[in-house]
C-alpha cells in the first residue's frame, strides 16, 4: 500500500454505483481498496437483492484485481437482526486485517446512510461515501462516457416494463426511462451488473438467460460466456 493511504473495504453488488465508487476511491489517492464485500443468498448462490450469480462477481473481482469477501446470508427472508449479526462478524474480520473503514456507492438516501454509519460505529469502524450527493443524471452519463459497460440485472415491475431487464446502460436507455425513475435507480427502480470498463483488466463475458418475476421484481439470469452479448 502507498504511504499515507487508508485501507478500506468496499460494499459490492457488482452494479454501476459501487463500480463508480471504486473508480472515485482510486482517483482520490486517499484510500487503498483492500477487498470487495458482497452479500450472497446461500440457497441460490446469487448476490442478495440483485440476483446475479456468484461466479460473475468472482470474475469481476479478478478482472479488477481486488479480493472478494463473500458474506453468506441464509434463509429466504433474512431479518435485519440476522443481517446485522452476520455483517458485524464480517466487519470484525476486516478489522483484524487492518481495515478501518467501509465504502458504499450510496448517492442520496439519508436514512440508508445513517443506518450504515450506525452499524459500523457499533464495531468501531467508519463509513465512506465516494459518490455522495452526485447528481444522478450526471453520474450515469459519466459512467457511460468513461467507457464502462453494464446492463440492468433486476428491475421493479411496478416502475419499469419487463423489456428493460437486460438492457445495456447507454444513452438510449437513459432517454427511455420514465420521468419518475431515477437515472441511477437510487430508489430501487433497478439494479445493474458491470462487465467492463477502464478499471477492468479485461471485460467479462456474459449472455442473457431467462427473465423471471419474483416479489414484484424481474430478474434476468446473467450467465458467464466467452462473448459479451447483452441486448442493444
Amino acid at each position: 500500500m502507498a504511504p499515507g493511504r487508508e485501507w478500506v473495504a468496499l460494499s459490492w453488488s457488482g452494479g454501476k454505483d459501487c463500480v463508480m465508487a471504486l473508480y472515485e476511491l482510486r482517483r482520490s489517492h486517499r484510500f487503498e481498496v483492500a477487498c470487495l464485500v458482497t452479500t450472497i443468498a446461500k440457497e441460490y448462490e446469487r448476490v442478495s437483492h440483485h440476483g446475479v450469480r456468484t461466479e460473475l462477481v468472482e470474475q469481476q473481482a479478478r478482472a479488477l484485481g481486488v479480493p472478494l469477501l463473500k458474506v453468506y446470508l441464509t434463509g429466504t427472508r433474512c431479518t435485519n437482526e440476522e443481517y446485522e449479526a452476520v455483517m458485524s462478524r464480517a466487519m470484525l474480520e476486516c478489522q483484524e486485517a487492518g481495515i478501518s473503514s467501509v465504502a458504499f456507492g450510496d448517492i442520496f438516501l439519508e436514512d440508508l446512510r445513517a443506518y450504515r454509519e450506525s452499524n459500523l460505529a457499533k464495531v468501531g469502524m467508519k463509513a465512506v461515501f465516494p459518490i455522495w450527493h452526485r447528481k444522478t443524471s450526471e453520474l450515469v452519463k459519466t459512467f457511460i462516457t468513461l467507457g464502462f459497460e453494464g446492463c440492468l440485472a433486476c428491475i421493479d415491475s411496478r416502475k419499469l416494463d419487463k423489456s428493460f431487464c437486460g438492457r445495456v446502460i447507454d444513452e438510449n436507455l437513459i432517454r427511455e426511462l420514465p420521468k419518475e425513475v431515477d437515472p441511477c435507480g437510487e430508489n430501487g427502480e433497478f439494479h445493474s451488473f458491470v462487465f467492463g470498463g477502464p478499471i477492468f483488466y479485461h471485460p467479462i463475458g456474459i449472455k442473457l438467460g431467462e427473465v423471471v418475476l419474483r416479489d414484484d421484481r424481474y430478474f434476468i439470469d446473467l450467465q458467464p460466456d466467452d462473448i459479451i452479448s447483452p441486448s442493444p
